[in-house]
């Protein structure tokens, strides 16, 4: 499988995400860059997640359907053709972090897939139905973890 290199202009791997991305503090999408699609990948597939919800995984964002050649998205926008899908808090696109006050810090992990063929998803996919619906269908992918706390 083929490494996609994931980073944001916004903030490193493994650092805290400014708050301006939070969903209190404006919730406003990061914005991202990535290099090294598969050649032979149909499309890309964006999935924000946070695997510290004491409710379990936590959706936070979910765009399908992005254009192969896109490179990254600006803060604030929806990469090229892509669809935005419902999150966790029931709102359609980003959905920034928003953890417990007094639960630590949270991990968001950010992850670019590059597909062989689109995905099939239901109305409002979990993140469990995202991983089994790029399962064997992943070329390439890539990740990011910011972290956030109340």
């Amino acid at each position: 499988m083929a490494e996609i290199d994931l980073r944001s202009p916004d903030f490193e791997h493994d650092a805290f995400i400014p708050d301006r991305h939070s969903h209190d503090g404006g919730n406003i999408s990061p914005a991202l860059e990535w290099f090294g699609v598969p050649p032979d990948a149909v499309e890309l597939l964006l999935l924000c997640e946070d695997p510290d919800a004491p409710s379990g995984t936590f959706l936070h964002w979910l765009v399908t359907g992005i254009d192969r050649g896109a490179v990254g998205v600006p803060e604030s926008n929806v990469p090229l053709g892509g669809r935005e899908w419902p999150n966790s808090f029931g709102e359609t696109g980003w959905g920034g972090p928003a953890p417990p006050p007094g639960h630590g810090t949270h991990h968001y992990i950010i992850t670019v897939y590059g597909l062989a063929r689109p995905v099939e998803l239901p109305d409002k996919p979990t993140v469990d139905d995202v991983h089994r619906a790029v399962e064997g269908s992943t070329l390439g992918q890539g990740s990011l973890v910011g972290l956030y706390k109340r």
